[in-house]
């Protein structure tokens, strides 16, 4: 079976599944990665180190199957354990149970072979290669959540930011993108529990996977991903109880965050060493070509093209992701609303972006 890892990678796996009707497909699956021993919740060992990590498939809206699974797992001996949990539908609900279970990573019912060994290599890295992609995934994180942490939080505190703070993180998110992929990049970033901070962890993901599906120069990959990076800068100082408000913004509130893209661009000026081109994506990502954008309702070919690229990312990561006054869209049926934006995006650009926001 082309599936089948070599003898040197076999792992020993832990399937806790109260699941019999599916546990044996699941475990067949498993079987190509390593050895496997399956059990149910409540026989899961107290002593779990001889494993490299566990897959939990359990009804995650049922309430004592989750108390007995948590119970376990915040026992000392499994932390730091892997943990891929088992999804049996689309509803976000069940993905945040998971996530709130210190998931590592999900895969779902129906099974799919190829994506679940995918999935384990890299939730349970055992070759050297893995671990090194692991590793590299973990720096690029790491790098760009220490961005985060200097625009969102030391910056408003009076720490500059700087042009260096940037190019510093660039490098290795850059790495772990092409090392890991997209797929991978967003399961990391999804577990961040600040929203301000994972919007921008995934526009600079989709970012540098946009820049690599065009094919450009790895200093163009470069620009693409420091704009995308900073783009939100002027979020920081927009009240929490706006960025964070779980209802639809009033009228009032909306002009107030509207305020975030001249205010990051005025507070980047000021430090000096910005490139304009950044300045302009910070400045200039809610422009729309119809004129009806904000802050200087620009049109045409007043709007750049990196600013295009970042617009384009922006919306669809806002259409996707949680939203205070709506469920998230599918990938396909945001970039349908996309597609019906037809005098506002960069229409050519937006289908170019097509398979990287469906291939994900």
């Amino acid at each position: 079976m082309t599936l089948a890892y070599s003898a040197a990678a076999r792992r020993r796996v832990l399937l806790a599944s109260d699941r019999a009707d599916r546990s044996e497909d699941l475990t067949a699956i498993l079987m190509n990665a390593g050895e496997v021993e399956r059990i149910t919740t409540a026989e899961m060992p107290d002593d779990p180190q001889s494993y490299a990590g566990i897959v939990i498939d359990i009804d995650l809206s049922s309430v004592p199957s989750v108390q007995t699974v948590r119970r376990k797992l915040t026992g000392k001996a499994y932390q730091g354990m892997p943990r891929l949990f088992v999804l049996s539908d689309s509803l976000h609900r069940e993905a945040t149970q998971a996530w709130s279970l210190g998931a590592t990573d999900t895969i779902r019912w129906p099974f799919d072979p190829k994506t679940i060994l995918q999935r384990l290599a890299l939730s349970f890295p055992q070759t050297e290669e893995e671990t090194s992609a692991s590793i590299v995934l973990s720096e690029g994180v790491s790098a760009a959540q220490d961005v985060m942490v200097r625009m969102f939080e030391k910056l408003p505190a009076g720490e500059p930011l700087s042009y260096n703070h940037v190019v510093r993180a660039e490098d290795k998110i850059l790495r772990a993108l092409r090392r890991s992929g997209l797929r991978e990049w967003l399961i990391a970033i999804n577990k961040h529990h600040i929203r301000s901070y994972r919007h921008t962890l995934f526009v600079t993901g989709y970012a540098v996977a946009f820049a690599q599906h065009l094919g450009m120069r790895n200093e163009d990959q470069r620009r693409l991903a420091r704009a995308a990076l900073i783009h939100d800068v002027g979020k920081a100082y927009v009240p929490l109880a706006i960025l964070d408000k779980t209802e639809a913004l009033t009228p009032e509130e909306e002009a107030a965050f509207a305020k975030h893209v001249e205010i990051g661009h005025e507070v980047l000026k000021a430090h000096g060493d910005f490139p304009p081109e950044m300045l302009d994506v910070v400045l200039h990502h809610h422009e729309l070509l119809d004129g009806t954008g904000y802050p200087q309702k620009l049109r045409g070919d007043q709007i750049s093209d990196i600013v295009r690229m970042i617009t384009i990312i922006d919306i669809f990561a806002m259409l996707v992701e949680d939203r205070a006054d709506s469920p998230p869209m599918s990938h396909e049926n945001a970039i349908t609303v996309m597609e019906r934006m037809h005098t506002q995006i960069d229409q050519p650009l937006l289908q170019a972006f097509r398979p990287v926001a469906l291939g994900a």
